[in-house]
């Protein structure tokens, strides 16, 4: 599956996330470049945020970021090791 420019510009949104508090949301600026507030929309209309402008994860954007994350320390730890 490719990643397109927007599924990567969602992707880096949620490794933005700290999985190790619940509590812990971001904020995305109005001052923050267009394809991270059009991610975190689209983030919020998917059902993986609490708010249009970021807040926190659901319990399915948990899931997601916690797959995603995952994968991704994998990948890193692989590349490194080359």
């Amino acid at each position: 599956m490719p990643i397109s420019p927007i599924l990567n510009a969602e992707i880096r949104v949620l490794t933005l996330f700290n999985l190790d508090s619940a509590m812990e949301g971001i904020k995305v600026h109005q001052t923050a470049d267009a394809d991270t507030l059009d991610a975190i929309k689209r983030l919020y209309e998917k059902g993986l945020v609490t708010q249009a402008d970021g807040g926190y994860l659901t319990d399915l954007g948990i899931h997601c970021a916690e797959h995603l994350q995952t994968a991704l320390r994998i990948l890193i730890t692989s590349a490194q090791d080359l």
